[in-house]
């Protein structure tokens, strides 16, 4: 009999779920995690599925799998699942895995208080606040976000013509403002969003390419960010994000407010040490503040931190079988 288990974490970043496999994780093979999310793609993709997609999963379902760091200056090294794929680089994934990992002992920094974590995308460093055995808030240090590109236009079918720019806060965002055809995210539904989303980033991508300019495994637009006006006490602006098939993150994305801090930068609208609250679908808050300037590639880019708040709701042991359970590598319903 060929059954898998995987005892995993489960608990959410500010409203969206993170799943934290504590154990049964395959081994990979890589000089960095960029090379070992390669590997893992390759041949181990269906560890992915079967534990974020129905039946064992669902739309918004989103995890992490710890190893070992490649790099000396990383505390442990973190590979980020999901319903997409594996990203390079999750906000929210990062705060949710930090806080159950420290609490369940999974994770031991070598100094407490602050660690460094490898991920595909880069080094990130993180602070966090314990208080006995609780952690209260995580601040991680992005990797660098930059704006990539300016008015962007696509025809999406329902909403008419749209322009956005395009930005990288760890993965790439197209980040939908006020203009003719889109006023304000509160005057629509959360489906009509995620009916949009799929169309806008097809087209987007069919008309365009994104590739990250340091990074080129790092290619194609994968999030859609609508923005809207705070309805928060101290939210500087408000958004809704779109990844996967038709998943609506709850939390207010820490790639998504990297990404939109690095675009708000580009302007001028911030500068170094300025903060950026940022406001989910659901109301919950990330701290977001421009820790330094720098370049990627010749381009301005700035290195963003977001801090945030991740919850344990249970323990899950989780099984795939797939002698006996025609669904042991899960199922999308589109």
């Amino acid at each position: 009999m060929t059954q898998y288990i995987f005892p995993c974490i489960d608990g959410h970043t500010c409203g969206n779920p993170v799943r934290l496999v504590a154990g049964g994780a395959p081994r990979l093979e890589g000089a960095d995690m960029l090379e070992r999310r390669a590997h893992f793609l390759r041949d181990f993709d269906w560890i992915r599925t079967g534990l974020m997609f129905e039946p064992r999963g669902h739309d918004m379902m989103s995890g992490s799998i710890l190893y070992p760091p490649t790099r000396a200056d990383c505390d442990v090294a973190v590979l980020y699942i999901e319903t997409s794929g594996c990203l390079p680089m999750c906000g929210h994934g990062t705060i949710g895995t930090i806080t159950m990992g420290i609490e369940n002992g999974l994770i031991t920094p070598r100094t407490p208080g602050r660690l460094s974590i490898e991920t595909p995308a880069g080094k990130v460093d993180i602070e966090y606040r314990q208080e006995g055995r609780y952690v209260e808030e995580v601040r991680l240090t992005n990797v660098p976000g930059f704006l990539y590109a300016e008015g962007l236009t696509a025809e999406v079918e329902g909403l008419g013509e749209i322009v956005v720019d395009v930005a990288y806060g760890g993965n790439f965002y197209a980040i939908v403002e006020p203009q003719k055809n889109f006023r304000d995210m509160a005057d629509h539904t959360a489906g009509e969003l995620i009916g949009w989303s799929p169309k806008l980033r097809a087209a987007l991508n069919a008309k365009y390419d994104f590739v990250h300019p340091e990074h080129p495994a790092i290619n194609g637009l994968s999030h859609i960010l609508w923005t809207g006006q705070p309805t928060q006490p101290g939210a500087h602006a408000r958004n809704a994000v779109f990844y996967g098939d038709k998943a609506i993150d709850r939390s207010p994305c820490g790639t998504g407010t990297s990404a939109r801090m690095a675009q708000l930068a580009a302007r001028g609208k911030l500068a170094v040490g300025d903060e950026f609250h940022h406001e989910s679908i659901i109301g919950s808050i990330f701290k977001g503040r421009v820790e330094a300037a720098t370049t990627v590639a010749g381009r301005d880019a700035i290195i963003p931190s977001i801090a945030g708040w991740a919850r344990q709701t249970g323990l899950n042991t989780i099984y795939i079988d797939a002698e006996r359970d025609p669904f042991a590598h899960g199922f999308v319903v589109k």
